[in-house]
């Protein structure tokens, strides 16, 4: 369990943080900015889930819990050291990634197949999963980058971007099951 008893602790004053396993970092290193970014990316969904009701919001809610895992994960490196550690470091695994899939196939059952690209917008609720989807593609981003100089569970990488494809399509179930998409047609304004 986690006890937050002090919120300011003054140990990053100076320009560093502690990650999980208690590495300090500068507070720009790339894995600092990889889990900040889905920590913002969380901050968003929480303003999407002002708009949301019902089963929607039920699944918003379960990707904000993922999202802090997803962020444990990633400030926690080292995984060769998860065996010996004290305590097992919370992992993303791939049950949370199909659970993604599952819900993106089931919301995809009630729309009709695009004939152009979605422009971001429509209801208020879909035009905030459509800035969840750009702040996950963000995060998808910075995660493959830390990959490419540092361990990264994969299941972090998978789960950003179907999450990506989740908001989308959740943006089109938003917009009356894509009835009222904004959908982009090209060079109209030329």
């Amino acid at each position: 369990m986690v006890v937050l008893s002090k919120i300011y602790t003054r140990t990053g004053d100076k320009g560093t943080t502690a990650l999980g396993n208690g590495d300090r970092v500068a507070k720009y290193d790339a894995r600092v900015t990889a889990y900040g970014t889905s920590d913002e990316l969380n901050a968003t969904l929480g303003m999407a889930r002002l708009h949301a009701k019902g089963t929607l919001d039920t699944q918003l809610a379960a990707i904000q819990n993922d999202l802090f895992d997803l962020g444990a994960d990633l400030c926690r490196p080292d995984i060769a050291a998860d065996a010996r550690a004290d305590y097992p470091p919370l992992r993303m695994v791939a049950t949370q990634v199909a659970r993604l899939e599952s819900e993106i196939d089931t919301m995809n059952d009630h729309l009709e197949p695009l004939r152009s690209f979605v422009l971001p917008g429509g209801s208020a609720l879909a035009a905030h999963l459509h800035l969840c989807r750009t702040v996950a593609r963000r995060a998808e981003r910075l995660a493959v980058e830390l990959a490419q100089d540092d361990e990264v569970n994969p299941h972090v990488i998978t789960y950003l971007n179907r999450l990506s494809d989740w908001f989308f399509v959740a943006a089109r179930i938003a917009n009356s099951n894509g009835q009222d998409d904004v959908l982009w047609v090209p060079g109209a304004n030329r």
